[in-house]
Formats: structure tokens, C-alpha cells, sequence
């Protein structure tokens, strides 16, 4: 098993080694249930202090991946215990084969909530907000319909619409859920190719159901 030599001088060292322990969790090298090198051999491994191990190992147990016990070691927790919220943990499964699955379950999540969400937003968001959705709507459409397609736009912008959307439900539970579904888009495009055809098959029925699902206000104004 490779593990990642770390530089003395390189910052955030317990941040790369928690990194690298979790793109070994999350692709299935370690599975659950198994027992981690001791803190003395992932010291000996990783090149670094006693200090930045430990550091590194409470950062993955508090996302719920690693769980210490005297005397027993440090084991790889159940994926259900495993917080796959967590922006840094969405960070850590790039290129990572075992995605596309993950990501098929995460279409699903997003299918559940974004209906919901656009309804909250056509009620509740406000005129600027209003006015940027449609900014951003039409740019989103200009992209698709450019003899050449930039994918790079398309990311920025079709990001910048959704989590706008979530930013408009005045709801603090659906606010966050923004911010995270724009770290998944640019996480995307590294992930393996086989969760990139999931991606582009679902995303035009996406789109058409959330924007079916945004009712107009009683006033019956709408959108700029």
C-alpha cells in the first residue's frame, strides 16, 4: 500500500495526510471494520510528526469515517456513520472509481429536494434574486445553444443558478444545501467518466422538473 511522503515544510500537514487516509477509505482500501496503521507506523509512513498524525486522525473522525478505542486501534467506521455532506469529504473523492455510484445515489437526493426548493424560491425570493435567476437562466441556455460548447461557463453558471435558487427559499435548512451542490459541479468533471454519463443523461430532466415546479405568487407576477 502507497502512502503519500509529506515534505517537513509543506503547510496543513495533517490536512494532506487526512486526505490521503480517506481517498484510501472512501475507495475501498480500507473498508469498514478495518484496523489502521498505529500512529507511530502512519508517522514512520508519512514522514511527519507524532502531532500531525493525531491531528489528521481527529479531523477524519469527526466527519465519522475513523473511530479510536483504547487498546483496540483505530477502525474504518460503516459508511452510514460517514458525514458525505461534508464539502472537504466531497473534495477527497475526486478520481476516485467507487463515485459513480455515490453520484447516482446523490441524482437521486437532488430529485427528492430541488423541486421543493424551486417552489420555496419562486415564493419567497426577492426581485433581485428574481432578476439574477433569469439572468443566469437565459446565459445557461445561450451556452447550450453555442456552436461550441464551453464547458467551463456552463459549470460557473449552471452552479451559480442552482445554488441561487437554494440561496432563495428563505429557508436556513435549504441554504447550505446550495454551497454544497456547487462544490459537487466542479468537483464533477474529475471524477471518473462513468459518473460524467450519469451526469449529462439526467440533467436536461433535472432542469425540467425544477423549472415545472415553480409556481407562480397569487399576484400572479412574473419572472423578470
Amino acid at each position: 500500500m502507497q502512502f503519500a511522503a509529506i515534505t517537513s515544510g509543506q503547510r496543513g500537514l495533517d490536512v494532506h495526510i487526512a486526505g490521503d487516509l480517506a481517498q484510501k477509505i472512501l475507495s475501498g482500501t480500507f473498508k469498514a471494520g478495518d484496523v489502521l496503521p498505529s500512529e507511530v507506523e502512519l508517522c514512520s509512513l508519512f514522514g511527519v510528526s507524532r502531532t500531525a498524525v493525531r491531528e489528521a486522525l481527529k479531523l477524519l473522525s469527526s466527519k465519522g469515517l475513523l473511530e479510536s478505542r483504547p487498546k483496540l486501534g483505530t477502525h474504518v467506521r460503516d459508511r452510514t456513520y460517514w458525514n458525505l455532506l461534508d464539502v472537504q469529504l466531497l473534495e477527497w473523492m475526486k478520481g476516485i472509481e467507487s463515485t459513480a455510484e455515490m453520484y447516482q445515489q446523490f441524482l437521486a437526493f437532488r430529485e427528492a429536494i430541488e423541486p421543493q426548493a424551486a417552489k420555496l424560491a419562486a415564493l419567497h425570493a426577492t426581485q433581485a434574486q428574481r432578476t439574477e435567476l433569469s439572468v443566469l437562466f437565459r446565459e445557461m441556455i445561450a451556452v447550450c445553444a453555442a456552436s461550441s460548447f464551453d464547458l467551463a461557463r456552463w459549470l460557473e453558471v449552471d452552479s451559480a443558478f442552482h445554488r441561487l435558487i437554494f440561496h432563495s427559499t428563505d429557508n436556513c435548512f435549504y441554504i447550505p444545501f446550495g454551497n454544497l451542490l456547487e462544490t459537487i459541479f466542479k468537483c464533477f468533471f474529475t471524477w471518473p467518466s462513468s459518473a460524467q454519463d450519469i451526469f449529462w443523461t439526467s440533467i436536461a430532466r433535472f432542469m425540467k422538473r425544477s423549472c415545472s415546479a415553480m409556481p407562480m405568487r397569487p399576484t400572479r407576477r412574473r419572472w423578470v
